[in-house]
């Protein structure tokens, strides 16, 4: 096992997640599949969660791995959709909790909304999601897709997404998210590291501009994660031009979700240098090391 000047293990793949929130394994799974794929150092990135972090923080250990705490904090500005990557925040943080448990809350709410809506012109109850949870994971459109599969509506998730679940169709409904420069405040204020996730994955008609991008690194925005299968050239060039003038973290992940998504973990990872810029930037909660 290679391990670093910086003390923690490579190679690093920031952004995974497991059956907390979206994922199809445990944490315990999760991290098994990254240490067969060659990772060495990996981030367990549950949407607006962290209670997968005792489990994958053992699994790591146990494995000679570090593991860094994380989590995909869900953000919109205007019509986009955001992602805010978060690393070692303190997880009692009580404004980071509060504003976690909203979304949560309004995911479930949502959900609902949407097996309804779908209800009307297929059979699919909300009894077919909920049975593709487990424990109190985060619900949401991911969960109706396999609930879709397991109905025999779709083949697979990606069918379900393109389809029956894509806003063209329908049945879509918005859910509550922060704007992104309330989210990256939120875990800098709680100890953490704030890192757009996949900013640009359909180019720039749909990135958020560059003056608003400018106002979140004001917010004490960390950096990007630009080394990601979804990310277009075009935008990763553009993307390294404004981390390079502010000398932000920039990080490659593969966004491991089990077999809910074709990625794979360590297919992009981070450069030593950076994962240590992160760790020592992370003051609320400390990674674990074997």
């Amino acid at each position: 096992m290679a391990t670093s000047s910086h003390g923690f293990a490579g190679p690093a793949d920031l952004h995974l997640h497991s059956n907390h929130s979206d994922g199809t394994e445990s944490p315990a799974e999760v991290v098994a599949q990254a240490h067969a794929h060659g990772v060495r150092t990996l981030a367990l990135t549950d949407h607006d969660r962290s209670t997968g972090w005792g489990e994958a923080g053992d699994a790591a250990v146990a494995l000679g791995m570090t593991f860094i705490p994380g989590m995909e904090l869900s953000a919109k500005h205007e019509w986009r959709s955001v992602h805010v990557l978060g690393y070692l925040f303190d997880p009692q943080d009580e404004a980071l909790r509060a504003e976690t448990d909203r979304i949560r809350g309004d995911r479930i709410g949502r959900a609902e909304r949407i097996v309804r809506n779908i209800g009307r012109d297929y059979d699919l109850h909300w009894d077919d999601v909920v049975a593709q949870t487990t424990l109190d994971a985060t619900v949401g459109r991911p969960h109706i897709a396999d609930a879709l599969v397991a109905r025999g509506i779709v083949r697979d998730r990606t069918e379900a997404f393109e389809g029956i679940l894509h806003p063209r169709e329908g049945y879509y409904e918005p859910h509550y998210a922060p704007d992104p420069i309330t989210a990256v405040r939120l875990i800098t204020e709680a100890g953490g590291v704030a890192i757009i996730a996949h900013p640009v994955t359909a180019g720039r008609d749909r990135m958020m501009p560059v003056p608003f991008i400018e106002r979140l690194i004001d917010a004490g925005l960390g950096g990007f994660e630009i080394e990601h299968r979804e990310n277009t050239e075009s935008g990763k060039r553009m993307l390294r031009e404004i981390a390079a003038k502010h000398d932000l973290i920039v990080t490659g992940s593969s966004d491991y979700h089990g077999t809910g998504k074709p990625n794979r973990p360590g297919e992009n990872t981070t450069a030593e240098e950076m994962v240590a810029r992160l760790l020592a930037h992370g003051t609320g909660t400390a990674p674990r090391v074997p």
